[in-house]
């Protein structure tokens, strides 16, 4: 039983966004360490691997930016200092920005989160209505017509609930907790970036 902690990712991510939490919610708000924000972001990975080939191109181009974040931590140890250093160079909207890929990355969590809510309270054992309704809310927007009616036609190869959880090792009621659990903690996490983008006029809709 020593490896049922990495047997349980939803437990893990939840505990990560957790300690993420606890500084985000420090008045005024602490320096977020990158590290820690992007180990806790790649925690997440795993569930769009879970979801199949509707959210792959969000899997592919999350791994890829989280990834892009944990090499950023190396050499510079907090969010802010990240947004800071791109803002002196001018690079914030440029893509492969560290400061661009942390918004996307907040976008990818956003969606979990929404698709964490949507599951707690939909009836049922399809996860089509949650996931078409986290999608449409946070990536949508951003994506043009072939993404889109790509993502539609996806949305028919999800996995069952019963089938997500069995792939998370849980059961119902665990997993509705631990679910409950990272959209509490998830919330103040994605305010702290949002108000990092905000309070710098950098805008969060591009």
């Amino acid at each position: 039983m020593g490896s049922s902690e990495a047997d349980k990712p939803l437990r893990r991510i939840a505990a990560s966004f957790e300690e993420l939490a606890t500084v985000a919610k420090q008045q005024p708000p602490g320096a977020m360490d990158a590290g820690a924000f992007s180990r806790a972001c790649s925690n997440v990975s795993v569930l769009f691997g879970c979801l199949g080939i509707a959210f792959k191109f969000a899997e592919m181009d999350y791994v890829a930016k989280v990834d892009d974040l944990l090499e950023a931590s190396k050499s510079i140890s907090t969010l802010p200092s990240m947004v800071e250093l791109d803002i002196q160079k001018d690079t914030v909207r440029k893509p492969g920005s560290h400061t661009r890929n942390m918004l996307r990355v907040k976008r990818g969590i956003d969606m979990v989160k929404v698709l964490f809510e949507q599951i707690l309270v939909t009836e049922g054992n399809s996860l089509r209505d949650a996931a078409s309704v986290a999608y449409a809310q946070v990536f949508a927007p951003h994506h043009g017509w072939a993404i889109r009616k790509a993502v539609a036609a996806g949305m028919y190869a999800l996995p069952s609930k019963s089938q997500l959880l069995k792939k998370l090792n849980e059961d119902e009621e665990s997993a509705k907790a631990q679910m409950q659990n990272f959209v509490r903690s998830s919330a103040p996490v994605i305010r702290y970036v949002e108000d990092l983008f905000t309070s710098r006029n950098l805008g969060i809709d591009w």
